[in-house]
């Protein structure tokens, strides 16, 4: 992960998740999700009152949590199948609206929203300087950023490799900041058999 303006993310090139394939890659993805859902609600503090927008939601299990709890939920996610997905499995009387779009193009108003988070979807965005600049575009002054990705090891290959090494967590917060956010930091939790990292960060009520 470059931290020069316009970075290419080091997955950015990815497959698209579409038609079938799509479909069984979000079913996939709704196992041991519940528990980074958990951590990021616990780490954003997610309550009532909160607008979280979520980037890259997937099938909705972070958001569909984020809701139990209070908040009032956008998902956003550049993948047809997946907003379908994520509908089906949500009830109709859940507070989420899914929208289509990108971590580089957020379909939210300036300053609406009190949480953003990305939660294993970082390691995708095609251009890092864009993302973290729409995150902190919609974030309210004082509003709270959180990414989260799975901590992978240096040389690591295939899916092996779809997170951050340490190195890239540390280059992610250097962009943070460079982005304008305040109180950056990072931080190491274990879930079961695996450790993620947890970038956190605040929007600065001073800009």
């Amino acid at each position: 992960m470059d931290t020069t303006s316009g970075a290419v993310n080091h997955h950015a090139d990815h497959p698209d998740f579409a038609g079938v394939t799509g479909l069984i890659a979000g079913l996939v993805m709704l196992i041991g999700r519940g528990r980074v859902a958990r951590l990021a609600a616990d780490l954003a503090s997610v309550s009532d009152g909160v607008h979280l927008v979520d980037i890259g939601c997937g099938p909705g299990t972070a958001a569909r949590e984020a809701a139990r709890r209070g908040a009032r939920v956008t998902g956003v996610d550049p993948a047809a199948v997946m907003l379908r997905l994520a509908r089906a499995l949500s009830n109709d009387r859940t507070p989420i609206t899914w929208l289509a779009g990108t971590a580089e193009d957020l379909p939210q108003p300036d300053g609406s929203a009190t949480v953003v988070w990305s939660l294993a979807t970082v390691h995708h965005w095609k251009d890092v300087t864009a993302g973290l600049a729409e995150a902190r575009r919609v974030l309210a002054p004082g509003g709270r950023f959180l990414a989260i990705e799975r901590r992978a090891r240096r040389g690591a290959t295939g899916l092996a490799s779809h997170g951050w090494t340490d190195q890239q967590a540390d280059r992610f917060v250097a962009q943070c900041r460079a982005a304008g956010f305040d109180d950056v930091r990072v931080e190491t939790h274990t879930l079961g058999r695996r450790a993620v990292l947890a970038v956190a960060a605040v929007r600065s009520p001073r800009h």
